[in-house]
């Protein structure tokens, strides 16, 4: 799995011209579910990003965790995460899983920091064609791959 965490001021999601996820503060991610993927690297990453000490403490230190600044969480589906780009021009998607196992863990995550952290996690719509708008703060950027925190 791959995540890419945004720390933004406020974020949301679009589908057809309508908003179907919007948070305040918090972490907007970009989160794509690779072959061989489990709950196992579901709940791991998400306990790294969310315990993730990103955000600024009363002396401007980035010290805090979206637990401890009361922040919601926007997640986004991004199959795109996964472009194999060592060849050619056009980038493979051959790493990506298969749209079910996708969804399902894309759902089981959501549901996952919700139900385990209290956290107010809003979501994105699976497949669809989204607009998303942010306002990064910082801007403070963290990619998180599960390969690398296994």
């Amino acid at each position: 799995m791959i995540a890419v965490l945004q720390r933004v001021k406020k974020a949301q999601v679009s589908v057809c011209g309508s908003v179907i996820g919007k948070i305040d503060s918090g972490l907007m991610v970009l989160f794509a579910v690779e072959n061989g993927d489990t709950k196992e690297h579901m709940e791991k990453l998400c306990d790294k990003m969310i315990n993730m000490r990103i955000f600024g403490d009363e002396n401007g230190k980035m010290n805090l965790s979206i637990l401890d600044t009361g922040g919601s969480l926007l997640l986004i589906s991004q199959f795109t995460l996964t472009a194999d780009c060592r060849k050619g021009r056009r980038p493979s998607f051959i790493n990506s899983a298969q749209p079910d196992i996708a969804k399902s863990l894309y759902e089981k995550t959501a549901e996952y920091i919700r139900k385990k952290y209290g956290v107010k996690c809003e979501t994105g719509e699976f497949g669809a064609d989204m607009q998303v708008e942010l306002i990064n703060d910082g801007p403070v950027t963290i990619i998180l791959d599960t390969k690398e925190l296994m």
